[in-house]
């Protein structure tokens, strides 16, 4: 906590305390400033909490309460937040000290009168309590497998609470649902044939499709439509539309191509030019 404290000092302050002290802080704040919005805070002043008031950026102040970790034993009894792996080495214990490896089923050998792990073992799985055999032997081998600190389980601004997952989400991510909920507003709008701005085009090209299938089923005729007659009857003619296409694209490659190759070059002989130039006295 101290560390912690220290972390935010400038911008920030912690407090911890009783629950029902907050609540009543929080009240009185309310009623003084007669913003009921603080009053939000009061149901989540459950449990094991504490609060910290800011005035600078959230996600950096989230970021930097997660720096503060204390390791902690494993206890009996506990259920385990992460897996615990024993890793391979050797453990300082004497021989005498094997039964504990042979009880948990790890592979040992006696190595220069100690005890020695072979391989990396896991030893205890997430979600799994610890059993007295396991806390027995992390306690010798001198591991702390967990850790403890605080968390951030909710964030209070302007009046709105919400998940502190929300600070993790980038620009790209807002992009991404943004642009997910307009797909899903154009589906809609195109299932139910009711305009919207994002649906406007696609209804505009099924029309257009609409009517050139009509077209080409009936004699009636349109300039786009008759070309697309001509493709029909005729599939070379398309054939040669493309490659006249691609021709034509290659070509304006070719000639920024050769403008660049020929800016080099005279770039490349005015600096000969100069080069020479030096001695020329």
């Amino acid at each position: 906590m101290q560390g912690i404290r220290k972390g935010l000092r400038g911008d920030s302050v912690v407090l911890m305390g009783k629950n029902t002290m907050m609540k009543r802080s929080v009240r009185i704040h309310a009623k003084s400033t007669g913003n009921d919005a603080f009053l939000n805070l009061i149901p989540l002043l459950v449990g094991n909490v504490g609060l910290i008031f800011t005035k600078g950026d959230l996600k950096e102040i989230k970021e930097e309460v997660a720096k503060y970790k204390v390791g902690a034993p494993a206890r009996v009894g506990l259920v385990a937040p992460v897996d615990v792996i024993v890793p391979p080495g050797n453990t300082g214990l004497d021989p005498s000290q094997t039964s504990f490896f042979q009880v948990l089923n790890i592979p040992t050998k006696i190595n220069r009168g100690t005890v020695e792990i072979i391989t990396p073992v896991e030893l205890i799985k997430k979600g799994d309590k610890v059993g007295s055999s396991e806390a027995a032997l992390l306690s010798k081998l001198g591991i702390r497998p967990f850790s403890y600190g605080l968390v951030v389980i909710s964030v209070y601004d302007n009046g709105s609470v919400f998940s502190p997952e929300v600070l993790d989400l980038t620009d790209e991510d807002l992009v991404e649902k943004f642009a997910a909920g307009v797909a899903m507003m154009t589906t809609l709008s195109l299932a139910i044939s009711y305009p919207t701005l994002a649906a406007a085009p696609h209804m505009i090209v099924n029309g257009y499709k609409n009517v050139l299938c009509v077209s080409l089923e009936t004699e009636y005729i349109y300039p786009q439509a008759q070309q697309v007659k001509e493709y029909l009857k005729d599939p070379s003619k398309f054939a040669v539309a493309i490659a006249s296409i691609a021709e034509s694209t290659a070509t304006s490659h070719g000639i920024v191509e050769t403008e660049d190759t020929k800016k080099e070059e005279e770039a490349e002989s005015e600096e000969d030019d100069a080069m020479f130039g030096l001695f020329d006295d």
